[in-house]
């Protein structure tokens, strides 16, 4: 697949020279921090030193006065409470965080995890009926709501109130709850938008806590479930995003919870955590439960609290996320061939994709596998209850929430954001919604949007890599979204005769430039091996490489992991 290859540039080289003179750092490093906003002395502070003193006020959030009040009259006069979230990550983290936290000051607390298969997403009508039926006066609803007005208003009918935490785009109308907090919705000044659906819950405890008059530690104990909700929800990991992950991946690498301390002893994992780490290993093991199974199954591992029944725990969700994978290869499989079958599929600009066979855990996994294969805004779909149902994916850059939107007259429900969203539409609406779904997005994705771009920070020669160089690096860390691992482009290098094949497909190899043929560095590209009879030729080629810390057998090294290679 064509990639093209983008370098950042930095437009301000004035800011540049300012910071590297303020902070006495080379022109390189000053050139990354202003990439990400970074300007001066107390914003480079803030990024480098990141402090729970730098937190908002929660109160600066619309309703959050209302919900503080709600709450506290509902422990007072021993209400029973239902904390309600969704089955994925961000909304499993968000019902252990703050279900645990309030346990402490209410006996009469409960947790409820909608059925994924029988009930879909968010608030569902028997969500509420099991409300009501066992007395429930008060449901505090945690990454999902925003949009549930009907279902709210059957709540008011009987005498259930909501209050409705989540990060999703607000539509014109909210629901009329007792409180809703959503930092994106109108009139809602928070200076932060980014916050996860676990990031909101947190805002609930600290506004607790700071009402109360409680430690603050209190609600900073939870802080590594919030770093897992930053991480596996994809969002900015920037402001107090940046903050609440650094410090809650201090808690899972020092203090992890039983139940995280489990998944990571079950995995043999005894490194220190990245982000990338809770995305590609905790996260999906997490995602396993609701996937698979019941999302009740992950609250109950994260909020548990003896080492052996989170052993137990731990080992059933492993084994549940290793059916999950063999699940994802299948139905990855199935929808590439039915891709591939189609001969209108080289024209188009979008893909909608179903079959009635596939589960509904896997979609979307399966849309994003699609995507890296085809690249463009992909939905795909399952039969559930008698409706198609799917999730949707997006390229960079394309707003698929929006597209989707455009469409809403063949939709039974649908919601989401910009890259991710899921929708609900009568089986026979599929054609109908596949046409005019390609028909909204060639009219307005760019070419540019459907090839895929290779992000490259800077380019840098070499012998621009040393010790300092690495050691800010890593200082550079949270990375994720606004905060990627920098990306560098290297031209002209050649190999040193070391190149070879290791395991399957991995390409590793030695490289130089001959204008400082001192500096040599070795590179490993995973499933690069195909690149090997060009990099032996004794021509030069172009690289794009992350730098990286290597360690084996007690030694550690620098090694260059690369992302592309361009031949001469």
């Amino acid at each position: 697949m064509e990639k093209r290859w983008q370098i950042h540039t930095v437009n301000n080289q004035q800011a540049v020279s300012n910071l590297q003179n303020q902070l006495g750092v080379t022109r390189l490093v000053a050139s990354l921090l202003v990439q990400r906003g970074i300007e001066n002395f107390e914003q480079a502070k803030s990024f480098f030193r990141p402090d729970l003193s730098e937190l908002h006020d929660p109160f600066l959030m619309k309703d959050m006065d209302k919900a503080i009040a709600r709450i506290e009259t509902a422990i007072a006069n021993h209400e029973k409470i239902l904390i309600y979230g969704d089955y994925d990550v961000d909304g499993t983290t968000a019902v252990g965080l703050v279900y645990h936290f309030f346990k402490r000051f209410s006996s009469h607390i409960r947790y409820y995890i909608p059925d994924r298969y029988k009930e879909g997403y968010g608030i569902s009508f028997a969500g509420i009926d099991y409300a009501a039926e066992n007395g429930y006066s008060l449901i505090i609803a945690l990454d999902c709501g925003i949009k549930a007005i009907d279902k709210v208003a059957y709540a008011n009918t009987k005498q259930v109130d909501f209050i409705i935490c989540d990060h999703h785009l607000a539509g014109d109308e909210v629901p009329n709850a007792v409180a809703i907090l959503d930092q994106k919705q109108h009139n809602c000044n928070y200076p932060f938008k980014e916050l996860s659906g676990c990031g909101i819950g947190f805002k609930l405890i600290q506004a607790f806590c700071i009402h109360q008059h409680l430690d603050m530690q209190l609600c900073y104990n939870y802080l590594d479930l919030v770093a897992t909700s930053i991480a596996a929800d994809v969002v900015p990991i920037t402001g107090e995003n940046r903050i609440l992950a650094h410090f809650g991946l201090e808690i899972i690498n020092k203090n992890p919870r039983p139940g995280i301390k489990a998944l990571l002893d079950t995995n043999q994992l005894n490194k220190v955590l990245t982000i990338s780490s809770l995305v590609f290993i905790l996260g999906p093991r997490i995602n396993a439960a609701g996937r698979i199974e019941h999302g009740s199954k992950a609250v109950e591992l994260l909020i548990c609290e003896n080492e052996d029944e989170a052993t137990q725990f731990a080992k059933a969700i492993n084994d549940t996320n290793t059916q999950r994978k063999d699940l994802d290869l299948g139905t990855t499989g199935e929808a590439m061939q039915m891709m591939d079958a189609d001969p209108l599929t080289p024209f188009k600009k979008s893909t909608v994709i179903y079959s009635n066979r596939w589960h509904k855990g896997v979609i979307g996994i399966v849309a994003s596998r699609l995507i890296e294969k085809y690249y463009r805004p992909t939905i795909v779909l399952t039969e559930s209850e008698g409706k198609a149902t799917g999730s949707a994916r997006s390229v960079k850059d394309y707003d698929v929430y929006n597209a989707i939107e455009q469409c809403a007259d063949l939709l039974d429900q649908f919601g989401g954001h910009k890259f991710a969203a899921g929708l609900t539409l009568k089986k026979e609406n599929l054609e109908p919604f596949r046409l005019k779904f390609e028909e909204v997005v060639s009219a307005s994705i760019t070419n540019d949007q459907l090839i895929p771009k290779v992000e490259i920070d800077l380019e840098i020669e070499l012998h621009d890599i040393n010790e300092k160089l690495i050691r800010i690096l890593k200082q550079m860390a949270p990375h994720g979204p606004h905060n990627m691992i920098p990306q560098f482009c290297v031209r002209g290098v050649y190999d040193t005769g070391w190149a070879r094949v290791v395991g399957t497909n991995h390409l590793k190899l030695e490289v130089f430039q001959k204008q400082n043929p001192n500096y040599r560095f070795s590179a490993m590209g995973f499933d690069k091996g195909d690149y090997l009879h060009f990099v032996t030729n004794n021509k030069p080629f172009d690289m794009v490489f992350r730098i990286q810390e290597a360690e084996y057998k007690g030694v550690t090294t620098v090694q260059l992991l690369i992302e592309e290679l361009r031949i001469h």
